[in-house]
């Protein structure tokens, strides 16, 4: 089994990449922080994030995920890594929860060590669960390519070009390693 990791800076087109890989037919687990900020939105709370506890949030819902999605291939927008990275950027200690899980993909080898990194296009839109500026993508993309690389992964740069390039960049590297 065979899982990849999409990741970078908010709003450089992951979930658009994620969308395009489903509808293609290949395995796919989205986003857990998203989902989680719009059910937490539903029940009032305008910005989640501001807690610690959001963290554990994402976290448990991610690994659920992980878990329960079948198949020799997988594509991951996001994974425990990047909520390292959020906790990092938020500056929020990181949790146990957070840590064990991390020790627990490492141990195990959850991931494929080739991780694509989706470079930002240069532009942010905001809505409601991405409240951020483009600078401060930036340096949380940062952020994302340090925690990566400090657990031994590859970044595969996926530049800023459009949707079905980056598509393409994307299947020849996995089929060229399958």
């Amino acid at each position: 089994m065979k899982r990849y990791i999409l990741t970078g800076a908010p709003g450089s087109g992951k979930t658009s990449l994620i969308r395009t890989l489903e509808m293609n037919g290949h395995i796919v687990v989205h986003e857990a922080a998203t989902d989680r900020i719009e059910y937490d939105q539903g029940l009032g709370i305008k910005a989640p994030w501001t807690s610690p506890q959001f963290i554990d949030d994402i976290i448990s819902l991610q690994k659920q995920r992980q878990q329960q999605t079948i198949g020799d291939i997988q594509f991951y927008d996001r994974s425990p890594f990047c909520t390292l990275a959020l906790a990092q950027y938020l500056a929020f200690t990181p949790s146990p929860l957070l840590l064990e899980e991390i020790d627990r993909i490492q141990n195990n080898k959850i991931y494929q060590k080739e991780v694509f990194f989706i470079e930002n296009l240069g532009f942010i839109t905001p809505t409601d669960a991405r409240q951020i500026t483009f600078e401060e993508t930036l340096k949380f993309e940062k952020i994302h390519a340090q925690i990566y690389e400090k657990f031994g992964f590859t970044l595969v740069k996926v530049p800023a070009e459009n949707l079905l390039d980056r598509i393409n960049k994307i299947l020849l590297k996995i089929n060229h390693r399958s």
